[in-house]
């Protein structure tokens, strides 16, 4: 086949080229490239239509302040699947309705800087996209907002050469005959090409959404089954915070953001701009950010220190040489209070001089009313400034001797202050230097220094003369440059880039972030798993790329969860399961590289995901998670976010730790109580024999031995008495439960007695503190036979129930 280039002549290829060309349109774009939306086959695009459907719903029963209750039913229809979708959420517009679901890039959120699932406005409408293309079936979308006593009904595809919705079928329908079960919300079916061979992706996904969304309840059915798979709400499970929009941080914006922000302001100072632009800035952090930027921009001037009485310069003769016909006493005077004020200081710089000369200026001339003119200050200011600088050499000596170790000779010393000074004095500005030029001084002085005394300077020792020469520098008063100059300026940008970053400010608010809170990270494990042990964390909100993140882990161990094989992963971002590219993703990685036998649990190779009945979850929530592709089904590699999610999982991690360790303490010292309870009857029974003595009663000798709480009863003319006995070194407080057939009175003080199905359940719970014991009484009628009474709070290992 002819490439295109061999059936173009020479005359005119760019304008037959050129006429080739045309925009397309982002929906004709994934018409082609759907895979890039998790739509790549027919079992994954039943799973993603399911999950992008589904984050609608509660996206939009959240907003509206419902408790989400919604149902996903699968059907086989013919060649093709059914997709169907409810919620009770606010339901949608009329004419909204086929924006929402006919057009992509279509959403309220992307600008916002506030968690939520979906941001894009791609998801819903790329699910009715994926359904048109493989079955050429219209979606059908039913809703009804609250009060209403009528649904809108539609059915529509895209124009994906326009990116906009095509309307198939439109009507009112009366609500209590249209396909919407509840009063109100969002009833949406969608036909498509798919299999079930994702089931278990499909099962995790739901069974996921519902752990980490503890205050929704879930109803699901798939092909062939008659009854639905029921994930009921947590009661006590609040909705979600409410979250607000916030501004950008100024630790998180990269370079281009930054530009693009400072050409749209209208602000015109640097300090109005960082206070109305950026989140966490007020007056004093925007002062701060521009002293930096001073330093990043103009350079720090050096300070130096006054010439001394023994040394050759002297700044009262220089400028009283430098002044002429203004009279010998004022000249004096005027020489005199400049020299003064320069020795007071510890060190000074040339605008810190120019201060001072002015300043004794005005002294004078009030004075000896004669005027010190423009011409004649800086005269007298090159003649002091000389003064001062005459001797740089030994102030940086001085400099540079504390910043290195007591292994450098002086003559090394000398060397290197002599080569950083010689740059001083080569270079114009009164002595201004950036960060960047005083590094390359220091480092082009130790380069000579080793080159030429044969010595080392060491990068330690490099970093160490820069810290002390540019911590004796000072930020030089001059005005920073006004915003359009900064947005002309690349380098510019840059330099208040970097002062932003330089600068301590508060991290940002987290009212634009709805973490789930580690307690409902723990009940939303409950509910779901029957473990033996749950801990959760939640971290404190940083920040990446100008947007907030927080991040949680939570962990499941033992009870039913399964023994064999590798512990179970789950991964959330924006309380969304994450079901695919669980190997791309950077929870995944972070996961692996910890080293789990530190925590007890197993690893073989000592790295990778552990082994053992252990459930581990991440949530990453923020207000735009850097996913890895436009599927969102996995977290980018950024190493701000990992360092977090390793802490949230280590914090959980040391939990169990400290769980597994007490297990195991509490195993051997069940063993050591079995062997102790099987020999010390034994024991007794032999002494007695020996003896001729009667047998010892050792009741509540096991106890003492083990320094457990023994707990017992004694019944006596109808006077029950429960007695706990506190052998272990710490306080106790048992939660007591004693059953009975009749009624109990005269209860002692603290202790409640609850009537139910002819029994009476006697509660107690003392605290009894170590050494010590405490007594129940209370009295029945008649002869009463006894259960065991039911101990918590206290590990059966650690406890001699004799009752």
């Amino acid at each position: 086949m002819p490439s295109m280039q061999s059936t173009l002549g020479d005359e005119g290829i760019a304008e037959e080229l050129a006429e080739s060309q045309r925009q397309i349109s982002i929906a004709e774009f994934f018409e082609k490239n759907k895979h890039m939306l998790g739509f790549d086959s027919g079992a994954r695009g039943l799973v993603t239509a399911v999950k992008e459907a589904v984050d609608n719903a509660l996206d939009a029963t959240e907003e509206a302040g419902f408790k989400p209750s919604i149902s996903v039913e699968i059907k086989e229809s013919g060649d093709y699947y059914r997709l169907v979708i409810e919620d009770n959420g606010p339901g949608i517009t009329r004419e909204q309705i086929p924006k929402v679901f006919g057009k992509l890039l279509y959403g309220s959120r992307f600008h916002k800087r506030e968690q939520s699932r979906g941001q894009q406005g791609i998801g819903i409408s790329a699910a009715v996209l994926y359904s048109q293309l493989t079955s050429g079936k219209p979606a059908k979308i039913t809703s009804s907002t609250p009060g209403s006593d009528s649904a809108q009904y539609f059915e529509l595809v895209i124009d994906t050469d326009q990116n906009e919705p095509e309307i198939r079928h439109e009507e009112e329908q009366n609500l209590a005959r249209s396909s919407l079960r509840p009063t109100h919300g969002t009833h949406i079916e969608l036909e498509m090409e798919a299999n079930m061979r994702a089931r278990s992706q499909l099962l995790r996904y739901i069974k996921h959404t519902a752990v980490v969304n503890p205050h929704a309840e879930i109803r699901f059915k798939e092909p062939g089954d008659d009854e639905w798979m029921e994930f009921e709400r947590d009661v006590e499970a609040d909705l979600p915070a409410e979250t607000e929009e916030i501004r950008p941080h100024p630790h998180g914006v990269e370079l281009g953001t930054l530009l693009k922000m400072l050409a749209q302001t209208d602000s015109h100072s640097v300090s109005g701009f960082l206070q109305t632009e950026f989140t966490r800035v007020g007056k004093k952090t925007a002062e701060n950010v521009i002293e930096n930027f001073r330093d990043n921009h103009f350079g720090r001037e050096a300070a130096w220190r006054a010439p001394q009485t023994h040394e050759d310069a002297d700044v009262k003769t220089a400028v009283e040489d430098a002044v002429a016909n203004k009279g010998a006493d004022a000249t004096a005077a005027f020489a005199e209070t400049i020299a003064e004020k320069v020795a007071d200081a510890d060190r000074i710089s040339h605008h810190q001089l120019r201060a001072v000369v002015q300043l004794a200026s005005d002294e004078t001339e009030s004075e000896f009313g004669t005027s010190f003119g423009k011409t004649v200050q800086e005269n007298a200011l090159d003649a002091g400034w000389k003064a001062i600088t005459n001797d740089r050499v030994t102030d940086l000596y001085e400099l540079v001797d504390g910043a290195t170790s007591t292994r450098k000779d002086d003559e090394t010393v000398r060397a290197l202050a002599e080569r950083i000074a010689a740059k001083f004095e080569s270079e114009d500005g009164y002595d201004r230097a950036t960060a960047k030029k005083l590094r390359e001084y220091v480092a082009r002085a130790g380069d000579m220094t080793e080159e030429r005394e044969e010595v080392t300077i060491g990068e330690t020792a490099r970093e160490n003369v820069f810290d002390a020469i540019w911590d004796s520098m000072v930020t030089v008063p001059d005005e920073a440059p006004k915003i359009k100059a900064i947005a002309d300026s690349r380098d510019t940008a840059s330099e208040l880039l970097d002062a932003m970053k330089q600068t301590d400010i508060i991290s940002p608010p987290t009212n634009c972030l709805s973490p789930i809170t580690a307690n409902l990270v723990e009940a939303g494990l409950r509910k779901e798993y029957d473990a033996d042990f749950y801990a959760a964390a939640t971290r404190d909100a940083d920040v990446h790329g100008g947007d907030p993140f927080i991040v949680e882990a939570g962990i499941a161990y033992g009870g039913e969860l399964k023994a064999e094989g590798s512990a179970e992963l789950l991964r959330f971002a924006n309380r969304v399961p994450l079901v695919y590219q669980r190997g791309a993703c950077a929870t995944t990685d972070v996961v692996k590289s910890i080293g789990w036998r530190n925590y007890n649990l197993d690893q073989p190779g000592g790295r990778g995901v552990p082994n053992g009945p252990v459930v581990i979850m991440v949530h990453v929530a923020s207000t735009n998670v850097p996913f890895t592709s436009e599927s969102k089904d996995a977290v980018a590699n950024v190493p701000a976010i990992e360092d977090e999610i390793e802490l949230a999982i280590r914090e959980a991690a040391r939990e169990l730790k400290s769980y597994l360790n007490k297990r195991q303490s509490l195993k051997k010292r069940q063993k050591k109580q079995s062997v102790i309870a099987t020999i010390l009857p034994e024991m007794a029974q032999k002494l007695s024999d020996v003896t001729g003595n009667d047998e010892l009663d050792i009741g509540d000798s096991l106890a003492r031995i083990m320094n457990n709480v023994l707990v017992e009863r004694e019944v006596e003319d109808g006077t029950v008495s429960l007695i706990v006995e506190n052998h272990s070194g710490t306080n106790e407080s048992p939660k007591m439960t004693e059953i009975v057939a009749t009624k109990p009175e005269n209860l002692s003080d603290g202790a409640t007695a609850v009537a139910m199905d002819d029994e009476w359940f006697v509660t107690w719970e003392p605290t009894v503190k170590s050494g010590e014991e405490a007594v129940l009484e209370y009295q029945i009628d008649g002869d009463v036979s006894f259960d065991r009474v039911t101990v918590e709070g206290i590990e059966d290992e650690r406890l001699t129930n004799n009752t």
